[in-house]
């Protein structure tokens, strides 16, 4: 018989990009299945994740920052999978704020997304680790609208148990959403060649200048474990313009061995199997619609 005694429910996060709605699932988790970057559209489509303790199961789904002016097909196309994400049944919202970053349009347009939803809502400030810039005052008005507000570091892990305590207050007894008996990682919805695929299109983010990363997108062909225990791995990098394949391969294909040695030391790091990892890069200006 199943144990309702204890709590589940579905905890959504939401924010502008790059407020640090992934590093803090990941240090939740205390394992990475979403990948990071300074850079915008690192996320582009919700990510859900299986969190569970003795008090019960949280399932969080981390979306897609929301972009104010969607005027390009990627853009369009992460805004999308926002919506979509914030369209199913939630027990509570959890809405990320950057207090380093001053309020904008985007900001407003992404409160404006939250004042629709009907379930409980929590106030999450981020990066209280960093004392200035501080724009706080900005948002100290969105306080009344909201049911709780937890000031946190994502990066540090600071007042996170105090985060999940106030999520675990809002949802009811029942019994677990998913069966976690047969997981072996908390993601529910990457495969082994999707992780691998975002591993190695984080460290492209890493690496590159400013304006490729939103021009490129990774593919795996091959995901083979040899013999030997080796995990070999073909896969490529696609950009849309002749002139970003230059750039990402770099001078005597010096930045295509950079991201391609980092990825293969995390990829080693978290299978704990030595990685062959075969990486080329090739121009398809028609990758956006493969998303």
């Amino acid at each position: 018989m199943q144990d309702i005694q204890k709590k589940a429910g579905v905890a959504a996060l939401i924010g502008r990009p790059n407020t640090g709605k992934s590093t803090l699932l990941n240090n939740i988790l205390k394992q990475k299945v979403s990948i990071t970057s300074p850079k915008p559209q690192t996320t582009r489509f919700s990510i859900r994740a299986v969190y569970e303790e003795e008090r019960g199961q949280i399932v969080f789904v981390d979306t897609p920052g929301i972009f104010a002016k969607a005027v390009d097909p990627l853009a369009r196309h992460i805004n999308r999978q926002a919506h979509n994400a914030l369209s199913q049944d939630l027990d509570v919202l959890l809405y990320v704020i950057d207090h380093t970053r001053r309020r904008d349009f985007e900001e407003n347009k992404t409160l404006g997304h939250v004042r629709k939803i009907s379930s409980p809502k929590i106030l999450v400030i981020n990066k209280i680790d960093v004392r200035s810039p501080s724009y706080i005052v900005e948002y100290k008005f969105m306080e009344e609208e909201f049911d709780h507000v937890v000031e946190i570091s994502a990066l540090t892990g600071k007042n996170i148990p105090t985060l999940l305590d106030t999520i675990f207050s809002f949802l009811p007894k029942q019994a677990p959403i998913v069966d976690t008996s047969t997981m072996t990682q908390p993601a529910l919805n990457l495969d082994s060649k999707t992780f691998i695929a975002e591993i190695i299109r984080e460290k492209a983010f890493l690496f590159l200048r400013r304006e490729v990363p939103y021009r490129l997108t990774t593919t795996i062909d091959k995901l083979i474990e040899r013999d030997n225990g080796t995990l070999y791995i073909k896969a490529r990098i696609l950009t849309n313009d002749d002139r970003y394949k230059a750039m990402i391969v770099g001078k005597k294909g010096a930045m295509i061995k950079e991201i391609s040695m980092a990825a293969r030391k995390e990829l080693e790091t978290a299978t704990n199997k030595k990685v062959y990892l075969e990486l080329t890069v090739e121009t398809d200006p028609h990758w956006i619609e493969y998303l």
